[in-house]
């Protein structure tokens, strides 16, 4: 085994079998007492935190590596969850028992339901979050995750061996080495470790010796914790970690700078150093290497601004969870705040034009976020324009207010000035600037979809290093990340989402096959099959697989996705038996307009569907048997969809059913696409197929490349050209 720190005249084409070398050349990292864990998670943000509770979900020794503990659970920029297309994301998390979406149903402040006047397959469940609260409750879930240690610690590089037979890649990972100096900060840390210690979990005393680190067996009650020291014989002897799988969620701090002006600072966020020694490391293993950039806005004090001339937003009532499991959130409607609404003005543009000079990241050739641009580029791309600035709070006892919408990179001194030209702000105070950061990112065709990586086995990537923005994408990656990483070690299959069956699989589908060259956002436009991809069925989609194949999930919500089940298909087929005329439905609920021309008996399912009708209305016209199904809400509400949908769904399901047809079809590991015969494809077709190296038959038809109608031809040729070729071994 050997690491790539201090050895630049390794390159990527001496990564093959026969050059690499059959012992690590230094000792340090190959220390006979270093820990081993099954799976290490480097990266303790939304993508981490997610991974390494996922991993040690499926029953794995798992290790997460953070910079500092107490950023855990952080939110470094939104104070808010969900949205549109995102919310689907929240929904299968929670179906695969992620923490997110019942973290955020117990620390959200306005609970909001987006486009309710389109149909429940495009709503988009959202929430404004209290920063203290949720990092609180994030950091007691993962400090109490059963198999899960957390270590605070900088990672400087991976540790590598043989390729496994048999597998794609020209190596292995084993593991990391870690920054001498930051295993200092870990030795002397105060309230987290005893003196010459270098793991810690916070968690209950174990009911026995687990594998992995010894445990020292000494607790300090502490605050009504436990704190729980993992022994590292000889510590500063060796900072290796060794593991059987790693995965990295390394957000924006991959040679990460902040920028607000024209000064720029190395920073993964600010008051964060970024990570160097990764970086480097993965370009020398020849990964494909991007650069993006994003952006956060001022922070503005609350009693400074002038609520009553601005437009107010109330959250629902009542408020839906993000979780499948909560029946209500931690907060009643009339106790939830509000956020206001205010818009830019010419004034606003004067001062971004004017001071265009002085602002680095705008010339920046990386590419920013298209659909959460700075108001730099909105006042660029479209001119004399008014753009929304939606005033959002930050918490319960917080003073801060987030204005959504004003991501800006001027000199503190003009954004400051740019604010007091907006209405409702004229007095406003800011307390922080916003700033921009730019960061590396490898280029996501260069996974699979397990999210493994094709250079290096057992290695995998989720998150923003994969050219995604939001927590919502990066935490979506990071359960799947964690799944497989923790699949990987036991052996068995990949778990793989399919873009017919999760918004999880159409994100990962499209970054796998298409890549990106701008941070990657969640829409619902994205997903083919929208309709069937609801978010009120996401664990009738996920929660089965979850339990069944990865063992993500766990018993209590298995039996609670069971049990909804069964009673939405036991409720469906008695609305399908009740059956009348159209005129005794007419008298039953004369309050809805029943079209009375037809002879034929109309089944209560139909009645449902009408935009007036809903469960409580009809089991008042029918109560035996109805009544029974409005006693939980949630049933109530989701047999209303499905009758919505029933007709629609059919159509859908076909579609569904040969995509998924073709994508049973396997394609060879192996298969060299550049030398392929009996098949037309242009050369550029060829290497693209060559560098995203698809799985199935079926990703070429489910997938469109970019930009091009004579790709798409191409793919489409490819497409039957192979599934002939597969079908003629058979």
């Amino acid at each position: 085994m050997f690491s790539l720190r201090g050895r630049g005249l390794w390159v990527a084409a001496s990564l093959s079998r026969q050059h690499l070398p059959s012992a690590r050349l230094s000792g340090d990292c190959s220390a006979p007492g270093s820990p081993h864990f099954d799976v290490v998670v480097v990266g303790g943000g939304h993508a981490g935190t997610e991974a390494a509770a996922a991993a040690a979900r499926c029953g794995s020794q798992t290790l997460l590596l953070t910079h500092r503990v107490d950023t855990i659970g952080q939110m470094s920029c939104n104070p808010s969850f969900g949205g549109i297309g995102k919310g689907h994301l929240m929904r299968e998390i929670d179906a695969l028992d992620g923490l997110c979406s019942r973290i955020c149903d117990q620390s959200g402040v306005h609970y909001k339901v987006l486009n309710r006047r389109k149909g429940p397959a495009v709503w988009g469940l959202r929430a404004q979050i209290d920063r203290k609260l949720y990092k609180q409750n994030m950091q007691k879930e993962i400090l109490n995750t059963p198999l899960l240690t957390v270590q605070e610690g900088a990672v400087e590089d991976l540790i590598l061996t043989q390729p496994e037979p048999g597998h794609p890649g020209r190596c292995r990972v084993s593991g990391v080495v870690l920054d001498c100096w930051g295993l200092n900060q870990v030795l002397h840390a105060k309230h987290k470790f005893y003196p010459g210690r270098g793991f810690t979990s916070v968690v209950p005393p174990p009911a026995s010796q687990a594998e992995g680190p010894e445990f020292d067996g000494r607790y300090q009650k502490k605050k009504k914790k436990f704190y729980l020291c993992a022994v590292l014989p000889n510590p500063m002897d060796g900072s290796a970690v060794h593991a059987e799988s790693v995965i990295l969620t390394t957000g924006t701090f991959l040679r990460g700078t902040v920028v607000i002006g024209l000064e720029t600072h190395p920073a993964g966020r600010l008051g964060d150093q970024p990570s160097i020694g990764l970086a480097q490391t993965l370009e020398k293993l020849g990964f494909v290497v991007g650069r993006l950039k994003t952006g956060t806005p001022p922070r503005i004090a609350k009693e400074s601004i002038d609520f009553s001339i601005l437009n107010k937003q109330t959250p629902d009532d009542p408020s839906v969870p993000f979780s499948f499991v909560n029946e209500t959130v931690w907060i009643k409607p009339e106790d939830q705040l509000p956020c206001h609404l205010t818009h830019t003005n010419s004034a606003v543009d004067a001062i971004i034009l004017e001071n265009l000079h002085l602002n680095s990241h705008v010339k920046e050739t990386a590419s920013g976020p298209r659909y959460c641009p700075s108001i730099e580029s909105k006042v660029l791309r479209f001119p004399n324009r008014v753009h929304q600035v939606w005033l959002e709070p930050e918490g319960m006892d917080s003073d801060l207010i987030y204005p959504q919408g004003l991501s800006v990179t001027l000199p503190a001194e003009l954004q400051q000035k740019m604010i007091l030209c907006i209405r409702g702000l004229e007095k406003a105070k800011m307390v922080q600037p916003g700033y921009g950061v730019q960061y590396d990112y490898l280029d996501p065709r260069q996974i699979e979809p397990s999210l493994e990586t094709h250079l290096v086995q057992r290695l995998f990537f989720a998150g923003q290093i994969n050219g995604t923005t939001g927590y919502e994408e990066a935490a979506a990656q990071g359960v799947i990340a964690g799944v497989n990483a923790s699949l990987r070690v036991s052996r068995k299959p990949p778990f793989i989402v399919s873009r017919t069956e999760g918004y999880i699989g159409v994100m990962i589908d499209d970054l796998t096959t298409q890549g990106t060259s701008e941070p990657y956002r969640m829409f619902t436009s994205r997903a083919e099959f929208r309709l069937s991809l609801r978010p009120d069925n996401a664990d009738s989609r996920l929660t089965f697989r979850g339990y069944e194949e990865a063992g993500c999930v766990s018993q209590q919500r298995y039996n609670r996705a069971a049990w909804m089940k069964s009673s939405l298909e036991e409720g469906i087929s008695v609305l399908k038996s009740i059956e009348f005329s159209s005129s005794k439905w007419k008298k039953l609920i004369p309050q809805v307009s029943i079209s009375t021309s037809r002879s034929l008996p109309v089944r209560a399912l139909d009645v449902l569907k009408y935009e007036e009708v809903d469960m409580e209305l009809l089991a008042k016209a029918v109560p035996d048997p109805l009544k029974k199904y409005t006693e939980c809400r949630e049933l109530a509400e989701r047999l209303k969809i499905e009758a919505s949908y029933e007709s629609v769904l059919l159509c859908q399901q076909q579609e569904i059913q040969e995509v998924q047809r073709d994508e049973a079809l396997q394609l060879p590991e192996d298969l060299d696409y550049l030398s392929v015969r009996d098949v037309s494809l242009s050369h550029e077709v060829r290497e693209k197929l060559h560098f995203s190296r698809p799985r199935t038959v079926g990703k070429p038809k489910t997938t469109k490349v970019k930009n091009s109608n004579t790709e798409e031809e191409e793919m489409a040729k490819q497409h039957y050209g192979l599934k002939k070729r597969m079908k003629s071994f058979d």
